[in-house]
C-alpha cells in the first residue's frame, strides 16, 4: 500500500538511486515498473547483487524469508510494517538486525503533531499521564491485506502496530498486558475487520485502542490515527492526519479530504538513508518493530481465549 510514497521518497532524495524493483507477481513487478520507471529485475538475486539495501513491500509473512536472503548478501533493510505476525519470525528479524540494519517502516514516529506532542508531554504540561484513547481506523484494503495466509491477519495487524509503537514511543515503557477483541462486522467474512484492544503499561498507565477497518469504500478519508492523552492536569488531543482541505466532485466518491504538510514517508526515508551512508542504528529498529508487532500477536491470542495476554 505504501511503496509508492516510499519510492518517491528514494527518486527525490540526494544521496539515494533506485536501481531495481522484483517482485514474485510479474504482472504486479512489471506494472509497478513502468509506473515509477525503475527497472525490473529479474530474480531476487539479481535486484540484491545490485543493491547497498532494500525495500521490503512484500506480503506480510514474507517479510522474514526476504530479509534473511538480503542480509546473507550484506544488504541493508527497510521493511514494512508489520515487520512479523509470528513470535518465530521476530526472533528471526532480531537475529538479522545483528549482521546488517533493519529498519521498520513508522513513518507516523515523524509527524509534527506526534514530535510536538511529545514535547509537551514530556515539558510537564499536563503532568503524569493517566490513559489515552487512540484510533487507526480505515478503509478495507482487500487483496491479499485478506488472505490470512498471507497477511498473518486482518484489522489489528494491519492497524494495531503504528500506535503500539506510537504508545512505546510516547511514554518510554514496553507493554505487558493486552486484551483484545475482534469482529467482522463490516464485511462479515473469516477475517477480523474491527478490532479493540486495552494495553497496559508497568506505570499502569493503560491505552485503549480502535484498530478497524470500519471506514466504508466513499468514505471521506482513508484512515486516521487519533490520539486522546489524559493526564492529571490536562488533555491533549491528537489528529496526526488533520491538515485537510474538503474536496467535492461529481464522482463516485463525492467527498474527500487532501492532505498537505509535512511527507512522512519521504522523512522515513531520509532517515533510513542517513543510517546506511553513516554506518550508524536506524531511528526505527528492528526491535522497535517486533515489539509493536508483538502488541497485535498478542491481541489475537487475547480475542481467542476472551482473557487478557501477558506480553
Amino acid at each position: 500500500m505504501h511503496v509508492w510514497g516510499y519510492a518517491d521518497g528514494f527518486k527525490k532524495h540526494p544521496d539515494a538511486e533506485l536501481v531495481g524493483v522484483w517482485d514474485e507477481n510479474p504482472e504486479r513487478l512489471m506494472s509497478f515498473a513502468e509506473k515509477t520507471s525503475i527497472p525490473a529485475a529479474e530474480t531476487l538475486d539479481d535486484l540484491l547483487g545490485r543493491s547497498d539495501a532494500v525495500v521490503l513491500c512484500s506480503e506480510n509473512t514474507k517479510h522474514a524469508a526476504y530479509a534473511v536472503k538480503a542480509a546473507e548478501r550484506g544488504v541493508d533493510i527497510l521493511c514494512e510494517k508489520p515487520l512479523v505476525t509470528n513470535e518465530a519470525d521476530a526472533q528471526t528479524m532480531l537475529r538479522i538486525a545483528e549482521k546488517v540494519k533493519v529498519m521498520t517502516a513508522f513513518p507516523c514516529r515523524y509527524s509534527p503533531a506526534f514530535v510536538r506532542l511529545l514535547e509537551r508531554v514530556k515539558a510537564g504540561e499536563i503532568g503524569a499521564i493517566k490513559a489515552i484513547c487512540a484510533t487507526n481506523r480505515g478503509r478495507c484494503p482487500f487483496d491479499w491485506f485478506v488472505e490470512k495466509p498471507l497477511s498473518g491477519g486482518g484489522a489489528m495487524i494491519d492497524h494495531t502496530v503504528h500506535v503500539s509503537d506510537l504508545l512505546r514511543t510516547l511514554l518510554g515503557e514496553e507493554p505487558i498486558r493486552v486484551q483484545a477483541q475482534t469482529g467482522n462486522n463490516m464485511y462479515h467474512q473469516d477475517w477480523d475487520d474491527t478490532a479493540m484492544l486495552t494495553i497496559e503499561f508497568p506505570s499502569g498507565i493503560f491505552a485503549t485502542l480502535d484498530s478497524s477497518w470500519s471506514r466504508h469504500a466513499s468514505f471521506k478519508t482513508w484512515g486516521d490515527v487519533t490520539m486522546n492523552v489524559v493526564g492529571e492536569n490536562g488533555l491533549i488531543e491528537l489528529n496526526m492526519f488533520g491538515q485537510e482541505i474538503d474536496r467535492y466532485s461529481d464522482g463516485a466518491v463525492t467527498h474527500t479530504l487532501g492532505g498537505f504538510g509535512s511527507n512522512l514517508d519521504a522523512e522515513m526515508v531520509d532517515g533510513f538513508v542517513k543510517a546506511c551512508l553513516e554506518d550508524r542504528q536506524p531511528p526505527i529498529t528492528a526491535f522497535d518493530g517486533v515489539q509493536a508487532a508483538r502488541v497485535a500477536i498478542a491481541g489475537y491470542e487475547s480475542a481467542a481465549s476472551g482473557q487478557p495476554v501477558e506480553l
